[in-house]
């Protein structure tokens, strides 16, 4: 163990248990790695890196000088994941997704929790994530949640925190394929020494999962086969090398709102042969710009009247417009509330404790602790528009008072969790590093799937508690070991 090793011991650490030895998860690697020249992992290193830049895997990033494109930094070193936890973790996430899309219905019809006094009212009238146009439609097949992203956390051997959840339009499955694609190119031999879990199948999987989706379970393809297709905003969109990514991968079409339009009461894409109809349409595009005609009246990026199609069932839209209630940070401080009352279960996988700087005594406590505390937007992402107290300094501090006394109501806040740590390969050999988790779910009349792993966030600054690859983040290939 390096002395930064010992300088982060800390926190839990996934691969050596408090007197050094390898915890069971990793043996395996660790014996493989151990065996290994270093010259030759510092070559597979730099390997990992040009293969990125070769496929073009990288993000964007707005509001920067410099060059909007980067690449994904990307870590040898597997996060590893035994079966026995897995399935520990899966019924958590099982249980979570099925509670967020009863909850969804619920919203958007009687509201029997906010009539039970398990959630105020006011959580939703006032947020703009909740769309009044879709009060009292369901969605084909009642599924509002197709693609869900369940952000965990690890503070202990047993102790797992669901930090987010991403319901509306959740991102990072291409990087989970690429990495472990990556890293089966570059050590097959370690591959047929640790029995892992496969995550290849994940496009097949998503594009047969949106398939039963399709409005009254048919398509307008031969033989009644639905035809999916992946909206994108462009090319200038952060995400669009992932959009592109799963549409080759499914076999489906990428489309732009301009390749689409509303014809004989369907939502069809232009094609050499005319206009074709579009069956289930995967957006990658927010509520906000979806349809000109329902929302904002200025977007370019939607198909106009494409609600009007919606709502009479000529076409599933994934995830349904209005998920995004679910991404909100006050609302995810009553998940523990809203699993208990559509499951009728305590939830399996806990919350972190948060406080809702709408409430006055919380705003209180939060502004007297600000330095202890990590205080998020309710609407944030990406790593935006917060406070790590123990990190920030007193200016950064004072400023972020200002804006909590001025706007409570735009913040929750919580403890500063003792992230769990993974290695990362370093050109001194392995150090910790804090990591997150984001499993993916797919949903369908046909039921729940969670595929074995997931994108594995690190913070690759030591000390650093900020996994977004948009804040000095990589990624890492994720590891649920088979039985």
């Amino acid at each position: 163990m390096t002395a930064e090793a010992q300088q982060q011991s800390v926190h839990f650490d996934e691969m050596h248990d408090a007197e050094g030895n390898t915890r069971e998860a990793y043996r395996d690697y660790c014996d493989w790695y151990l065996g290994q020249e270093q010259a030759s992992l510092r070559r597979k290193d730099k390997e990992a890196d040009d293969t990125f830049r070769r496929t073009g895997i990288t993000f964007n990033v707005y509001g920067e000088d410099e060059a909007e494109e980067r690449l994904i930094p990307f870590d040898i070193v597997p996060r590893i994941i035994t079966a026995a936890e897995w399935r520990r973790l899966s019924r958590g996430i099982e249980q979570r997704v099925r509670a967020l899309n009863s909850f969804l219905y619920d919203m958007y019809h009687r509201q029997e929790i906010v009539r039970a006094g398990r959630v105020p009212e006011s959580l939703f009238r006032h947020n703009e994530a909740w769309l009044p146009n879709m009060v009292g439609f369901t969605p084909p097949g009642g599924i509002y949640t197709h693609i869900v992203g369940i952000d965990l956390v690890r503070t202990g051997p047993d102790e797992f925190y669901v930090l987010e959840d991403n319901a509306r339009t959740p991102s990072g499955v291409s990087y989970m394929l690429e990495n472990r694609e990556t890293m089966m190119a570059m050590f097959p031999d370690l591959f047929s020494r640790v029995p892992v879990e496969s995550v290849s199948d994940y496009p097949r999987r998503l594009a047969r999962s949106l398939a039963a989706c399709a409005p009254h379970g048919r398509g307008s393809g031969p033989g009644g086969k639905p035809t999916v297709a992946v909206l994108t905003p462009g090319i200038f969109n952060s995400a669009y090398f992932e959009h592109a990514f799963l549409a080759d991968q499914m076999g489906a079409e990428l489309v732009e709102g301009s390749d689409l339009r509303v014809v004989e009461g369907r939502v069809q894409m232009r094609t050499t042969r005319g206009y074709k109809p579009i069956d289930v349409l995967y957006r990658r595009v927010d509520d906000d710009y979806l349809d000109p005609l329902s929302f904002n009246p200025d977007s370019v990026l939607g198909v106009p009247g494409i609600m009007d199609v919606y709502r009479a069932g000529g076409i599933t839209i994934a995830n349904a417009p209005g998920t995004g209630i679910c991404d909100d940070k006050a609302i995810y401080s009553f998940m523990p509330d809203i699993v208990e009352f559509y499951t009728g279960e305590k939830p399996l996988l806990p919350n972190v404790e948060t406080w809702r700087c709408a409430d006055p005594d919380s705003l209180a406590y939060v502004l007297d602790n600000l330095e202890e505390l990590v205080v998020k937007e309710v609407h944030g992402s990406g790593g935006y528009g917060m406070l790590i107290g123990p990190t920030a300094t007193r200016k950064e501090v004072a400023e972020f008072r200002k804006k909590l006394e001025a706007a409570p109501d735009n913040y929750i806040a919580q403890p500063t969790l003792s992230l769990s740590t993974c290695p990362i390969y370093t050109k001194k050999g392995l150090a910790p590093r804090h990591v997150d988790l984001r499993p993916f779910v797919l949903v369908s009349p046909n039921g729940v799937e969670i595929t074995p792993g997931g994108l594995t966030r690190v913070a690759l600054k030591k000390g650093s508690l900020v996994v977004n690859s948009s804040q000095g983040g990589g990624t890492k290939d994720t590891w649920v070991l088979k039985d």
